[in-house]
């Protein structure tokens, strides 16, 4: 047994003694050596310390103590998490020369105690202003299901090294839609929670008023106990009976999409019976405002870096976040008014909706290097538009379970199950009720 089973299904087994924890480890490790030079997913392996957990893993186990949920569990960060002994890349090359962290990020933390092994640290675009992990320093991330496309990004190594089977779970950032594009692009599980529910400590900053930890799995279930586990949370048993929901599908804004992002839509509204067309007004105003605040808090944030060492930075991300250090401050303050008034018509339809569903990509994976898109006979820049649904839903913080699809003869692509703040649970159950239906699916891919 390996990372290519759900992560419950290799917590079982090393609690059963089926397996050692320290052959998972070691078949893991196989499986990244053999496979990853095709996928760029990992900048950095751990062996040594994954090797260290495991067999911590084992002696409890031997010495007959009960084992946390996630025992023997082989996952992998982000690099802008905190691991203790490395340092800090957050996808650059600048941050090669600071030193390394002294402790790990709170999340990792969370997962080191449910008895998780960390296998590593993934590729990410550049401070993770991205959506497609081409990045200039340590290469573009590929996508498993055909590697001459991207992983979508900035989380594009996580999803990557989920997809193709090297780890079972991995933890991301999703600021603008850095989950939720890479689930879709790679045909995976993955949560963005409501804004603030997971500590973001020890996690190299991006845009405060967005920025979310978040996480991908194979399965709604691993989706579920993973995020109880970085909650600090009792896992919940596996969900039985589907409750009743309000569900809508977001219309006007939201069917900009190509055919195969809206027939996505289609199949899940279709399994769950929703008929109900909403609207959310003023989207396209909101996803401006959300780049003024993104391209403002970014380039206050590296403004020291880009005067003393610009030629340092990768030339995909140097330009907008130097562009963002230019912007006026009245911009920023009205962009964050219409954030406020944006989030008040979100709760307007959540008080007769309970679940809002929409596309999470206008399309599936594009090749590497493809500047641009062709969307209903449009031509768009095709870097700022793979998040053009998830960038109006992080402006607001909500929760959101991307669902993964595998449509006949074509690539994955993903939908949008959205909620109000705190109703995380809710959509992990819909997305357990769209798996048991074999809408959505998240199978291992290795091309």
């Amino acid at each position: 047994m390996d990372a290519t089973h759900s992560a419950s299904a290799i917590a079982s087994a090393v609690r059963r003694g089926e397996v050692s924890a320290v052959e998972v480890t070691r078949a893991t490790l196989d499986h990244i050596a053999q496979y990853d030079p095709r996928y760029n997913s990992f900048t950095t392996v751990t062996a040594e310390r994954a090797l260290q957990e495991a067999a911590a893993v084992d002696a409890a186990r031997a010495r007959g103590e009960t084992l946390p949920p996630l025992a023997g569990v082989p996952y992998a960060v982000k690099n802008l998490f905190d691991i203790a002994g490395l340092p800090t890349l957050a996808g650059s090359k600048i941050n090669q020369q600071q030193p390394p962290a002294s402790a790990d990020a709170h999340l990792v933390r969370a997962m080191h105690q449910a008895g998780a092994l960390l296998l590593g640290a993934l590729n990410m675009d550049e401070y993770a202003y991205g959506f497609t992990t081409e990045n200039h320093h340590y290469g573009p991330s590929r996508n498993p299901h055909d590697p001459t496309r991207s992983a979508g990004g900035s989380s594009g190594g996580s999803a990557a090294a989920v997809a193709a089977g090297l780890v079972a779970l991995s933890l991301g950032s999703d600021t603008n839609g850095s989950v939720r594009v890479p689930s879709s692009m790679c045909g995976l599980f993955g949560l963005k929670p409501t804004y603030g529910a997971l500590s973001l400590q020890g996690m190299f900053p991006f845009v405060h008023s967005f920025d979310h930890a978040g996480l991908f799995a194979r399965s709604a279930e691993d989706l579920a106990t993973c995020f109880a586990v970085l909650r600090g949370e009792k896992v919940a048993a596996p969900y039985q009976d589907m409750p009743h929901y309000r569900m809508a599908r977001l219309g006007g804004y939201f069917e900009q999409g190509d055919a195969q992002a809206q027939a996505a839509v289609d199949a899940v509204c279709q399994a769950l019976q929703v008929t109900q067309v909403v609207e959310l007004p003023e989207v396209a105003r909101a996803r401006s405002a959300a780049y003024l605040i993104t391209a403002s808090e970014g380039g206050n944030r590296h403004l020291d870096r880009l005067r003393t060492q610009a030629a340092d930075f990768d030339p995909l991300t140097r330009p907008r976040l130097a562009a963002g250090t230019t912007l006026p401050a009245a911009w920023y303050i009205q962009a964050q008014r219409l954030r406020t008034w944006f989030y008040a018509q979100a709760m307007q339809l959540f008080a007769h909706t309970d679940v809002l569903i929409a596309p999470a990509t206008p399309c599936c994976a594009q090749p590497l290097g493809q500047t641009e898109l062709r969307i209903q006979g449009s031509r768009l820049p095709l870097r700022p538009n793979m998040g053009m649904f998830t960038q109006p839903i992080s402006f607001i913080g909500l929760p959101v379970v991307a669902v993964p699809l595998h449509l006949p003869g074509q690539l994955p692509i993903a939908v949008q199950l959205i909620g109000p703040p705190g109703q995380e649970t809710r959509l992990l159950q819909l997305a357990h009720h769209l798996q048991t239906l074999s809408v959505c699916s998240a199978p291992v891919a290795r091309n």
